[in-house]
């Protein structure tokens, strides 16, 4: 199977670093304080920004809370990078698209961004949205629009990769197509679906477009 597209629009954290021991940590801490069950916490706060998950599953909070204690996981999770590694393939794959167009478009904030980018060894795209730059954490589509437009390409020119309910719904109202990484993208419908970006092969095209060859 293969797609075409002329621009990427990644995600970060499941889909090309895995963060997952960090961010389980922290929201294990939070779930304990909230008096919530975590193994529930946990199956939903993939993708979407700490204050927007936090609203999810306490809707009556106040946002002044949800903020604060988002700031507070933001600032533990920067620091703490133990256990943050590339998703397999990861390497080989942005070096792939280093001379072609694409974003990175993620919940996280700038800071958090670069250390688990830095610390997974990755370069850091340089057109990047994070959380500063949104109004509306995914599902919401505004992120990967405007990834799209600062790159200059219509969203039906875009595929977006994703591993998170959240981030694929994102997508999806956007208009991009979306390639899921990992488990969890499976259940979501995406348009490709692979285990990690080693089963993802990037062929540059002499129309400036790229196609997007997925192994089993």
């Amino acid at each position: 199977m293969s797609l075409t597209a002329r621009a990427l629009l990644l995600d970060m954290d499941g889909t090309l670093v895995n963060s997952d021991a960090v961010v389980e940590r922290y929201w294990r801490i939070w779930a304990a304080e909230q008096g919530l069950d975590p193994e529930q916490v946990l199956k939903v706060v993939h993708g979407r920004q700490g204050h927007a998950t936090m609203a999810a599953l306490l809707p009556d909070r106040p946002v002044e809370r949800n903020l604060a204690d988002n700031r507070w996981m933001l600032e533990r999770e920067t620091t703490d990078l133990d256990g943050v590694v590339p998703v397999p393939g990861a390497p080989a794959f942005m070096a792939a698209l280093a001379a072609l167009p694409h974003a990175l478009v993620t919940s996280a904030d700038e800071a958090l961004a670069s250390a688990r980018m830095g610390a997974a060894g990755l370069p850091m795209p340089e057109v990047r949205v994070t959380a500063e730059r949104v109004g509306a954490s995914k599902p919401d589509p505004e992120g990967f629009l405007k990834g799209a437009a600062e790159l200059g390409f219509a969203p039906a020119d875009c595929v977006v990769f994703e591993d998170s309910e959240a981030g694929i719904a994102a997508g999806r109202a956007a208009g991009m197509r979306i390639v899921g990484i990992g488990p969890r993208a499976g259940a979501h419908a995406p348009d490709a679906h692979v285990r990690d970006l080693e089963q993802v092969r990037i062929e540059a095209l002499p129309d400036g477009t790229m196609r997007l060859h997925f192994s089993d």
